[in-house]
């Protein structure tokens, strides 16, 4: 059987991308969304996001415990307009770091047929970490797009993608990616 493979685009939204400053990250991630979509690739938005009042978070959790019991303001399938979803593109909606944790993910790639995974997202030691983690646990394919991700410490970012995802995935660029994979796509 053929790989198929689909490009995650995971925590793009905007009250996270203005917590992470940088002018280049967006439009770069836009031409890989645009690349993607030209190949017939399936894109998939992972969001973070909770119920009004997030019941589903203890006031312990050190990452989200503050968000317990309030309400939030933006949708939790809002993405960042830059790379907005299309009509009919799937948006995930997780309830903790990993696009796997409380969500559908791993149900609609089986459904799909999915089984390589091209992992983008802000933060590179968040969501893309614990993704990819979970990920491999789960025996997809990985490949990570190194500026593709963000984090807010560029050393973290740099160690993450130099030394620890190259044992699970093969990490590429946005230009690397489009110009070698997406010519020969599976």
């Amino acid at each position: 059987m053929t790989a198929r493979t689909a490009l995650l685009v995971m925590d793009v939204q905007p009250a996270v991308t203005d917590r992470y400053p940088d002018a280049d990250y967006l439009p770069r991630l836009a031409t890989a969304v645009g690349a993607a979509r030209d190949a017939g690739l399936p894109v998939i938005f992972v969001v973070v996001g909770f119920r009004a009042g997030a019941p589903e978070v203890a006031a312990h959790n050190r990452m989200f415990g503050g968000l317990a019991g309030r309400d939030l303001p933006a949708s939790p399938t809002d993405v960042h307009p830059a790379v907005a979803p299309l009509p009919g593109e799937a948006i995930v909606v997780k309830r903790r770091v990993s696009g796997f944790a409380g969500s559908d993910l791993d149900m609609l790639l089986r459904a799909s047929g999915i089984d390589h995974l091209v992992l983008t997202g802000i933060a590179t030691s968040g969501v893309v970490l614990s993704t990819l983690r979970q990920a491999a646990d789960l025996d997809y394919r990985l490949t990570v797009l190194a500026d593709g991700c963000l984090d807010n410490d560029p050393e973290v970012h740099r160690v993450l993608t130099g030394k620890v995802f190259p044992m699970q995935a093969d990490v590429t660029t946005v230009d690397a990616w489009i110009g070698a994979t997406l010519t020969n796509h599976d």
